[in-house]
């Protein structure tokens, strides 16, 4: 009987023991990356043809779908205040409202999202892929140190397009909220619009920027990091996608937590 009990504890531990190792894995993993990329900073020495093509790749390419999620964003913040607009004929708090809530939160978390699924997940396969055929042990028997060349021009990459994204995903989420408002309650937009440029100050602004360019520090860390580690071949290329879609989400709403107390 104590040896069942003594067995049937050891497979408990064991179950949590194996996640926390696993995680603690990961966090050093991240912190070592970190570690190597800011390294890699001092002095700045990385591959800048690399640097254009993946703000290319990184930026560009994502223009359509961030304005399309930011753009009905904006509407659906006007289809969930329309009652209370109506019901108390709050009209003057609509600009103020949409301007809060976007600049200062659902800009910048949603626009992270939307970035790590499609960028992030991209990021991942690619160096997994080059993992898995070799090449990043290729680059090392040239003497190129795949930190330079590869890492810190995605990571960048991935901080100043977030950024950018931002800014674009903010104007269009506001300007979809004020043409949602005047079709579905009649707002005016010069009420609308002094709402916003009345009530709203630039900390609002750049509390949501500051997020930003942290929350595209995150997806590039995460990234970047399953996909130098996958092993396993396209199984494990796959396998790393997914825990640096998850990784990352769980980092955004982590970080923001800790931004928003530190920022406020």
């Amino acid at each position: 009987m104590i040896a069942g009990v003594a067995k049937g504890v050891g497979s408990f531990l064991a179950g949590i023991g194996s996640p926390v190792v696993g995680m603690a894995s990961h966090v050093g993993g991240l912190a070592t990356l970190l570690a190597r990329t800011v390294r890699a900073l001092f002095p700045p020495r990385f591959d800048l043809p690399e640097l254009w093509r993946n703000l290319y790749k990184m930026g560009n390419q994502s223009v359509p779908i961030v304005l399309l999620t930011a753009f009905f964003v904006g509407g659906i913040m006007i289809v969930q205040a329309a009652v209370f607009v109506q019901r108390f004929g709050a009209t003057s708090m609509v600009g103020w409202g949409a301007g809060y809530s976007v600049l200062r939160e659902i800009g910048p978390i949603l626009i992270a999202l939307m970035f790590s699924g499609r960028v992030g997940s991209n990021n991942t396969a690619e160096l997994g892929t080059m993992v898995v055929t070799e090449q990043i042990d290729g680059l090392r028997a040239l003497s190129i140190d795949p930190i330079r060349y590869l890492i810190v021009p995605r990571i960048l990459s991935m901080m100043i397009m977030l950024f950018l994204l931002t800014v674009l995903g903010d104007l269009v989420a506001l300007t979809g909220a004020g043409i949602f408002g005047r079709i579905m309650i009649g707002i005016d937009l010069a009420i609308y619009y002094n709402g916003i440029v009345n009530d709203i100050g630039l900390g609002d602004l750049f509390h949501g920027l500051i997020k930003s360019v942290f929350f595209g520090g995150i997806i590039a860390l995460n990234s970047c990091h399953f996909g130098l580690s996958v092993k396993g071949g396209a199984v494990g290329v796959g396998r790393a996608v997914n825990a640096s879609v998850v990784g990352s989400a769980v980092g955004i709403v982590l970080g923001d937590y800790f931004l928003t107390y530190l920022l406020t």
